[in-house]
């Protein structure tokens, strides 16, 4: 089996982006920014002396502000190329100019906001058949916060209501980019109480891996199969294959539903976790990176 050259960095939202610096808050957070902050992950991976970050901020309804934010952040890193794509449609997405930008960039970012926007309009396009086409074959990086982590994968939530999520119906599942296969992806999720959302994500297909990210926490993908936790909070893995009993196609919509036997790891900073073999584990254990 061929297995992706480049990674993937999968961020639950809310990064830290060295804002507490200019206000002179703890020395700590000096370290937590420059040695072992998200985005430092990031710029590590690169591996380029002078790289050049391209921001994407289409899922974002206010793009040039998040983009000027992210301009600073990688900035104060010593990460001087970084451009904007202001993808606003199909339209923008076929210029080739934006198709020229990424075939010369060495990492993508994609921003937070609404996913649906990010599939529904570089869903089919020749920009994504190129980015997947870098991230398979070279030693590319794919970043991607809240909505631009939720779309990373082949299938994605882009709506429910975590008060309710336990109810048929109520998670909305679509298509993503496909960048990561059999796995679900959901962000902000210690703070907004998105477990039961998840898990019926997964309930629905058991053979997908639910990957829950909390805020300022993300994971790198080394191989399309190879998860490390980096970043300050949790990351919970929801595995179904193991699920015996299962109402979910049985009831209406609306009601209840009911598992048994979902499996649950919690992961943090340092933690792996390998897709292919279902396996946690555990801190110290290096992730594969190519030369």
């Amino acid at each position: 089996m061929t297995y992706p050259l480049g990674h993937l960095v999968a961020v639950g939202g809310a990064e830290d982006k060295g804002t507490d610096l200019e206000k002179g808050i703890l020395e700590r957070n000096r370290l937590n920014f420059f040695e072992l902050g998200i985005l430092k992950n990031i710029v590590s991976l690169i591996g380029d002396a002078e790289p050049r970050v391209e921001v994407i901020t289409t899922a974002s309804s206010i793009p040039d502000e998040v983009a000027q934010n992210y301009k600073d952040a990688f900035e104060k890193l010593g990460c001087l190329n970084v451009g904007h794509m202001r993808i606003r449609n199909r339209e923008d997405a076929a210029q080739p100019d934006y198709i020229e930008r990424l075939n010369k960039c060495n990492c993508i970012m994609f921003s937070g906001g609404n996913q649906l926007r990010l599939s529904s309009i570089f869903g089919g396009t020749d920009f994504l058949d190129a980015l997947k086409h870098r991230y398979e074959e070279e030693s590319f990086v794919v970043a991607g916060t809240s909505a631009g982590a939720m779309a990373m994968s082949s299938t994605m939530i882009y709506e429910g209501n975590a008060a309710i999520a336990s109810l048929k119906g109520e998670v909305k599942i679509t298509t993503g980019l496909g960048l990561l296969q059999h796995v679900i992806i959901d962000t902000h999720f210690d703070k907004r109480g998105r477990f039961n959302r998840l898990a019926q994500g997964v309930a629905a297909q058991p053979g997908a891996i639910g990957i829950g990210l909390g805020e300022d926490t993300g994971v790198i993908v080394s191989q399309g199969r190879e998860l490390m936790a980096i970043g300050s909070g949790s990351v919970v893995i929801i595995d179904g294959k193991n699920i015996e009993y299962n109402n979910i196609a049985d009831i209406d919509f609306g009601k209840p539903i009911s598992v048994e036997n979902i499996i649950v790891h919690i992961m943090s900073k340092g933690d792996t976790y390998n897709l292919e073999t279902r396996k946690f584990e555990g801190a110290g254990i290096e992730v594969h990176v190519e030369d």
